[in-house]
């Protein structure tokens, strides 16, 4: 135990150095540029209290996040069942490789048009955009998971005939994990640079809308201030929400 908090004190503490080098960095960077380019951390940092004090950065942070988490629950789930599918059914896996590999080239920005074009500019449209670019990269990853299930553990389940939810639960799941977790955690990261553009092209609230206003603008103090605000918060939810559940899955490995 005192190893462990050993460990994560030193990790917090090498993190922490990291974070004081990048600012200083970007201070003596910003000391020799001109300042409507790259302002320096305390001009960012002062535009992010003020949006904090008006209400706008937690009011656009919070529509933004509603957003990544419709799209990105609707991408694990239909991406999970899909990748799995493939990864134990030779058939599917051979009828269906080529439509992955259409759609993990497809650029996102041509299914965001699209989707605005068919659907209008809703937030239907705006979330199928976001999941249809992030369901293929999901699939692909279960899919290997899939492939990677201990055959044997299967036919034990099978021969003590526990039940399908059961092995399912105690078999299938835990060996899915890391795979489920890496899904999870580029899955993240993707689906909220997708929801920006998509905020960006159609919507009238969210990150992205206040970062295309703040563009024509040239504000670029405001660019910087709301991408770090949600880098920030997508930390928090890593830190807070993604590792703790991640060590509670691995616990059977120990």
């Amino acid at each position: 135990m005192r190893t462990q908090l050993a460990r994560r004190s030193t990790r917090i503490e090498w993190s922490a150095l990291s974070i004081v080098v990048l600012v200083v960095v970007w201070q003596g960077a910003a000391s020799f540029a001109d300042p409507r380019l790259l302002p320096g951390p305390g001009r960012v940092g002062a535009t992010m209290v003020e949006a904090a004090l008006e209400g706008s950065l937690f009011v656009n942070i919070g529509i933004t996040l509603a957003r990544v988490l419709a799209s990105f629950v609707l991408a694990m789930t239909i991406g999970t069942a899909i990748g799995i599918a493939l990864g134990r059914v030779l058939l599917l896996n051979r009828f269906f490789d080529p439509w992955l590999i259409l759609f993990l080239n497809l650029p996102a920005l041509v299914v965001i048009v699209l989707c605005y074009v068919w659907l209008g500019l809703t937030e239907a449209a705006a979330i199928t955009a976001v999941a249809i670019n992030k369901i293929p990269n999901v699939a692909v990853t279960l899919r290997e998971g899939g492939r990677a299930l201990d055959c044997d553990l299967l036919e034990m389940a099978s021969a003590y005939e526990i039940g399908q939810w059961k092995t399912l639960r105690h078999v299938v799941l835990p060996q899915l994990t890391p795979y489920f977790m890496g899904a999870i955690r580029s899955g993240l990261a993707l689906v909220w640079k997708i929801v920006l553009v998509v905020e960006l092209l159609g919507r009238s609230s969210g990150v992205g809308f206040v970062i295309g206003s703040a563009f024509q603008l040239f504000d670029v103090s405001t660019i910087l201030a709301y991408a770090l605000a949600f880098v920030a918060v997508i930390q928090m939810i890593e830190l807070l929400i993604l590792q703790p559940w991640e060590r509670r899955l691995n616990r059977w490995r120990r």
